[in-house]
C-alpha cells in the first residue's frame, strides 16, 4: 500500500486501490477528506488557518495554508479527475484547541466555522467530524475503499459517515 504523506499547508490527491492519504499532527489545524465511491479519487487538505485575507501574499503563494482559498483548490482538483459534488462523502477532523489554552485566537474553532461556510455555499455536505478538543489527530484516507482512519488519543477508529464528535474529547 502506497501512502501519500500531506504536509501542513498541503493537499493531495489518489484514485483507486494501493493508495492512501495521510496527515499528521492536526492541532488547530484541520484535515479536510473528500471522496466519491464511484471514481474511487479522494483528496485531503491539511489547512492552518481559515482566512488568506490576513497575509494575502502568503496565501498566493501557498492557497493550501487557508481555508477559503485551499477547500476551492481541493474540490477543483477532485473535479478535474471525474469527482462529482453530488457523490462526495466529506469528513473533517481536527479544529482543536491547542496552544490558546485561554482561547484568545480560537483558530481551531475559526478554522471549523471557516469550513463549514465554504462548504454550504458550495453546496456540500460534511458527513462525519471529530472537531474541537484539546487532542492532537493523525487521519488517513484509503481510495480503494473510501474509509477514513482517525488517530486521536492512542486510539484509533473509523470516521464513518454520518459519525459526529464536536468537542472531540
Amino acid at each position: 500500500m502506497d501512502q501519500i504523506i500531506v504536509g501542513m499547508a498541503d493537499c493531495r490527491i489518489a484514485e483507486g486501490a494501493g493508495q492512501v492519504l495521510a496527515t499528521f499532527a492536526l492541532g488547530s489545524c484541520i484535515g479536510l477528506a473528500i471522496y466519491d465511491p464511484q471514481t474511487k479519487v479522494g483528496g485531503l487538505l491539511h489547512y492552518m488557518l481559515p482566512d488568506s485575507t490576513i497575509d494575502p501574499a502568503r496565501g498566493k503563494a501557498n492557497p493550501y495554508m487557508f481555508a477559503d482559498t485551499g477547500i476551492p483548490l481541493l474540490l477543483e482538483q477532485v473535479f478535474g479527475r471525474g469527482a462529482v459534488k453530488r457523490r462526495l462523502v466529506v469528513r473533517a477532523a481536527g479544529g482543536a484547541q491547542m496552544m490558546d489554552r485561554q482561547n484568545v485566537f480560537e483558530i481551531g474553532k475559526r478554522n471549523y466555522l471557516a469550513l463549514r461556510k465554504i462548504l454550504w455555499k458550495s453546496g456540500i455536505l460534511l458527513h462525519a467530524e471529530a472537531v474541537g478538543g484539546v487532542r492532537s489527530r493523525t487521519v488517513r484516507l484509503d481510495t480503494a475503499t473510501g474509509k477514513m482512519w482517525l488517530l486521536e488519543g492512542g486510539e484509533q477508529r473509523e470516521l464513518v459517515a454520518g459519525a459526529s464528535r464536536p468537542g472531540g474529547n
